[in-house]
């Protein structure tokens, strides 16, 4: 089974995810496989760096923050970043999840509905709050309000996620309270799967 995770920005998709993944389910954090694999690949710096200038990697490396910079405000060169990471990222966690297909998973991706990627997936859970809660929580990480309303905007709106995902997580209220959320759909989503893939005798 392969559950697709996403959310606005601020509204806890990686609790959620990490709740998940302490109640059994496999994770895979698509932000961090751009962080951490795709934007280190040598061929993938070398496009980056031919296409936007040295600048936005010192030294060789990809500055996120430089990078972010360079294409939160111009959509044509964020569409050029994206044609260029997201097929990349795609490709890497299906390949871990073909590793091991009986396996439960949690794939978290932000751009989900975006990217047109529902289809890969059994299921779709949306972890949603209020917008002013999303600002608290991307302020708290050092994202200023200016620059988290842009990149809030240029994300479908968060009301069209609840409406088109299949389970919803409501995260304005405690940790405990969403922790509850996570634990009463991990059972009914293992049971689901157990439904789907009975264990043979």
């Amino acid at each position: 089974m392969i559950v697709g995770l996403t959310g606005g920005m601020g509204c806890g998709k990686s609790t959620a995810s990490r709740l998940f993944s302490e109640l059994g389910f496999r994770l895979i954090d698509c932000d961090a496989i751009v962080k951490e694999e795709v934007l280190v690949d040598p061929a993938i710096v070398a496009r980056i760096i031919g296409h936007f200038g040295a600048a936005v990697a010192p030294g060789g490396c990809i500055n996120r923050s430089a990078l972010a910079a360079k294409v939160f405000s111009h959509p044509e060169e964020l569409r050029w970043l994206e044609a260029l990471v997201h097929p990349e990222v795609s490709a890497r966690w299906q390949a871990r999840v073909a590793a091991d297909p009986a396996a439960c998973w949690v794939v978290e991706v932000p751009l989900l509905f975006e990217k047109d990627l529902y289809k890969l997936f059994d299921f779709v859970v949306c972890v949603a709050c209020s917008h002013s809660q999303q600002l608290v929580r991307l302020e708290k990480r050092g994202v200023s309000r200016e620059l988290a309303e842009q990149r809030i905007a240029q994300q479908l709106p968060l009301s069209r996620k609840v409406e088109l995902s299949d389970f919803v997580l409501s995260n304005d209220g405690t940790p405990e309270f969403l922790k509850s959320q996570v634990t009463c759909l991990a059972k009914r989503l293992m049971s689901e799967s157990a439904h789907r893939h009975p264990t043979q005798a």
